[in-house]
């Protein structure tokens, strides 16, 4: 299982507010889309999502987003791990996802890129 690199997550009141400081602070324009009725800003390694709080009281229990290779391998070596595999796979804008509660007890979403 590679992984890839890591996303941490930031609910924000403002979208709109929030959006041009983490362009600047990352160097990079956002990719923003709609998921649940979530809008989100995907900027540099920020991920930032602003909607209803009943939407977000659930979004803020996962601590971060794990980019890996493939989520089906992912699965696999979490299962094998003790893992409990929460959600997913289920494909996304952009890949599939999965997220899975470790065995400590914290809870993260595991993508990957469309292929």
């Amino acid at each position: 299982m590679d992984i890839l690199g890591a996303t941490l997550r930031i609910c924000v009141d403002d979208l709109e507010k929030a959006v041009p400081f983490y362009e600047r602070l990352a160097g990079g324009r956002a990719l923003r889309f709609e998921r649940g009725g979530v809008q989100v800003a995907a900027v540099g390694c920020f991920l930032l999502m602003s909607g209803p709080e009943a939407e977000l009281e659930v979004l803020r229990k996962i601590a971060a987003t794990i980019a890996v290779q493939d989520v089906e391998e992912t699965h696999r070596v979490l299962t094998e791990l003790g893992a409990h595999i929460v959600a997913g796979p289920v494909a996304t804008p952009g890949g599939r996802n999965l997220i899975a509660m470790h065995p400590d007890g914290m809870v993260y979403e595991y993508v990957d890129r469309d292929r």
